[in-house]
């Protein structure tokens, strides 16, 4: 059975045999440094593409291999990520969902490895990363938006309904990497999940008591169809602090009829 070694120390090995045979000016036998680190970087590529292929072959899947490297090597996570979606494009999703699942505090550089590399959309990247750890649900959401700030919305839908229970984290991290995307993001969020209204104008208010307008008429506005969700978002909002004659004039701005509010506010 082949001994899994050290990548990092075995490519210093195979480097430091190579390296002065390499990349030799004909005039004068020396070696620039850009030759150099060039070479080296060829070198390393190349052992852990065959590292990587043999560990693949032992365990007769590349998704195992990542696994056992990843539980060995921690620290070589995202760079044998980075061999493994060049060296098997179609298996992406395998790669991904083990080298997450077998190293979560690496979750934001692997989401953000495989959505440069283009393996897929950002979506499924997405709902791939939290499938394999929904707890770093935040590190994969703020990887995505700051890779394709144009896909925000969709980003913020299909975190929400693969991680519901998230749902107010999720808007709240995304609000403040982009605060003039509020309306954006919780209509997005709640169109997708109706029933997070509540919770998503609690985590708002706690990081935005001042945009409590912009909060509140967007979640009664998109809720307008729930009253059971236009009570527990009115709730919600007086209890962090909104006075009820700002309340009412959200929510008449949003649509609420005085008799609903007040109904509402009542309850």
């Amino acid at each position: 059975m082949f001994r899994i070694t050290s990548l990092l120390s075995s490519a210093v090995l195979v480097l430091a045999v190579s390296t002065p045979a390499i990349g030799m000016s004909a005039k004068d036998g020396t070696v620039s440094p850009e030759e150099a680190s060039s070479n080296q970087s060829s070198q390393s590529n190349h052992f852990q593409t065959s590292f990587l292929k043999r560990q693949v072959d032992q365990n007769m899947s590349v998704g195992r291999a990542i696994s056992s490297i990843a539980s060995h090597y921690p620290q070589d996570v995202v760079s044998i990520v980075d061999i493994a979606l060049d060296t098997y494009p179609d298996q992406y999703r395998e790669i991904i969902f083990a080298a997450i699942s077998s190293q979560p505090s690496s979750t934001e550089e692997i989401v953000q490895l495989a959505i440069e590399k283009e393996v897929s959309s950002c979506p499924n990247i997405v709902q791939l990363a939290i499938m394999a750890e929904p707890t770093y649900v935040d590190f994969v959401v703020q990887a995505a938006a700051v890779a394709t700030p144009e896909e925000l919305n969709e980003i913020v839908r299909v975190a929400v309904l693969t991680q519901p229970d998230a749902a107010d984290s999720i808007v709240q991290t995304l609000s403040q990497e982009h605060p003039n995307k509020i309306v954006d993001i919780m209509t997005s969020a709640l169109n997708a999940v109706p029933f997070v209204g509540e919770y998503v104008v609690d985590a708002l208010l706690a990081v935005f008591p001042n945009d409590a307008k912009t909060v509140v008429e967007t979640a009664v506005r998109e809720s307008s169809q729930q009253r059971e969700q236009v009570i527990r978002i009115l709730a919600t909002a007086q209890h962090a602090g909104v006075q009820d004659d700002k309340l009412k004039e959200y929510a008449l701005a949003a649509g609420l009829s005085e008799e609903d509010f007040a109904s509402a506010i009542n309850n």
